[in-house]
């Protein structure tokens, strides 16, 4: 079975996060407490998909499921190289 991959959801997913990112820092996307040191808040990402699809033209259907778990993967694998690469650069 083929993947649906929304790339009109997936700009503006990627937009919103940016933005976010580049107003509230990569902190915000992380857990405050916890046993590990560097988690990541899924709540934060589910915000940002929200976001893409509330803001859709108002003609546009629902995403389809596939679209928004795509969505939710890349934002996820986009957090896990930038918090690696904070990671890195810090020395742990």
């Amino acid at each position: 079975m083929a993947d649906i991959i929304d790339l009109t959801l997936l700009a503006d997913v990627r937009r919103y996060f940016q933005k976010l990112l580049d107003t509230r820092g990569l902190t915000y996307f992380l857990k405050n407490e916890g046993p590990r040191l560097f988690q990541i808040e899924p709540s934060k990402i589910e915000l940002v998909i929200r976001t893409a699809i509330r803001t859709r033209k108002s003609g546009q259907p629902r995403p389809p499921d596939q679209a928004v778990d795509y969505c939710r993967t890349e934002i996820r694998r986009e957090l896990i190289r930038r918090v690696a690469s904070a990671m890195l650069q810090t020395g742990l």
